[in-house]
C-alpha cells in the first residue's frame, strides 16, 4: 500500500511536468525545503509519519542540510523522532551531473531513554536527466554509539512542475529496513 502511494504520487505528477520543460532549466539546486510522508519498514515492524528536509548552499560547491522525521510504530502508541544535520560537497562532472559527498550527525530519540547518536557518510551522483526530472543514487555508511556500522543505498528522484516546485521521492535501503519519503519540494 505504501509503495503504491509513492508510485501513484510520482505518476500523478507526470502530466504537470510538461510545463517545466518551458523553463529550460536543467541546473541542480542545493537550496530547497520539502515536507511529506515518511515510512520505515523493518523485519520487526513498520512505522510511518511525517518529515521535513532542507538544504542551503553557502558556496557553489558546499551546502548544509538537515532532516527531521516523526513516526509512529504501527499498532502501538509508541512514536520516535529522527534528526540529521550535515554538510555536503558537490562537484560537476558533466553539464547537468554532479558528484556529491555528504557527512552528517544523526540522532534517534525513541523516548524513555532510547536515544542513539551516530553519523553517516555517503557519496554518489545527482543528475538533471531532463528539464523536468532529476535523480540521484548514493552509497553510504552509518555508525552509532549503540549500533554497529551498516552500509546502505539511497535512490531518489524529483519531478519538477516548474523551476521552483516539484514532487520528491527518496528510498534508503539498509540491512533489515527500508526508509522512504515522498512529498512536495520548493527549490530556489
Amino acid at each position: 500500500m505504501k509503495r503504491a502511494l509513492l508510485a501513484l504520487s510520482l505518476l500523478a505528477a507526470l502530466p504537470f511536468a510538461a510545463s517545466a520543460q518551458e523553463s529550460g532549466s536543467t541546473g541542480l539546486s542545493y537550496n530547497y525545503l520539502e515536507g511529506g510522508y515518511v515510512a520505515t519498514n523493518t523485519d520487526s515492524g513498520d512505522a510511518d509519519g511525517w518529515g521535513l528536509n532542507g538544504s542551503a548552499a553557502f558556496t557553489p560547491n558546499w551546502s548544509v542540510f538537515g532532516a527531521y522525521a516523526n513516526q509512529k510504530i504501527d499498532n502501538t502508541d509508541v512514536d520516535f523522532d529522527q534528526w540529521r544535520l550535515g554538510v555536503g560537497y558537490n562537484h560537476p562532472i558533466a553539464t547537468s551531473t554532479d558528484l556529491i559527498a555528504r557527512a552528517a550527525y544523526e540522532k534517534f530519540d525513541g523516548g524513555s531513554g532510547a536515544n542513539v547518536d551516530g553519523y553517516s557518510a555517503e557519496a554518489g551522483v545527482r543528475s538533471a536527466l531532463t528539464p523536468n526530472l532529476e535523480g540521484y543514487a548514493l552509497a553510504g555508511y552509518e555508525d552509532g554509539d549503540q549500533y554497529s556500522g551498516d552500509f546502505y543505498g539511497r535512490l531518489g528522484a524529483q519531478v519538477k512542475f516548474n523551476q521552483n516546485w516539484g514532487i520528491n521521492g527518496d528510498v534508503k535501503f539498509a540491512d533489515g529496513d527500508t526508509q522512504w519519503f515522498v512529498g512536495p519540494r520548493f527549490s530556489w
